[in-house]
């Protein structure tokens, strides 16, 4: 029996061109100033093989080191200033797009759920990290 994965998308307009919203969204010396859904949370470590077959990974874990992960995966597809596709290392799918008009970008991220933690949980966290990204991004431009 198949069962449909259920996609959860998060979204931000960012006040940026699209060429710096792409480099502070991929570069690991840009990652690791806003990849955490908290301010409790950092991001100390981040590597990024942007090219399909590349991986990247970012260490997420509490400040008061009482729990971490790394978030890994491998990229499916890289249209540069447009597209990301890839694929997590639990086998989940990512889609993110990114649109401009000259001045702003809206990044668009779907992603398909887990099965350990609530929707709302996931969007929220999902979204509080794109939250993070824009105020990086539009604060150090």
């Amino acid at each position: 029996m198949t069962t449909a994965q259920t996609e959860i998308t998060v979204e931000i307009t960012v006040n940026a061109t699209v060429e710096n919203v792409w480099s502070f969204f991929n570069l690991p010396q840009h990652i690791i100033n806003w990849n955490f859904a908290d301010p409790s949370w950092q991001c100390p470590k981040a590597e990024n093989d942007l090219r399909v077959g590349g991986k990247f990974l970012s260490r997420m874990e509490a400040k008061d080191g009482s729990f971490g992960f790394e978030f890994w995966g491998v990229y499916n597809q890289v249209k540069l200033n447009e597209l990301i596709a890839y694929t997590l290392g639990d086998g989940r799918n990512v889609k993110i797009s990114f649109t401009s008009d000259g001045v702003t970008t809206k990044v668009v991220e779907t992603f398909e759920a887990e099965s350990e933690n609530p929707i709302e949980l996931q969007q929220g966290g999902w979204q509080a990290i794109l939250n993070n990204f824009k105020n990086y991004t539009e604060t150090n431009l």
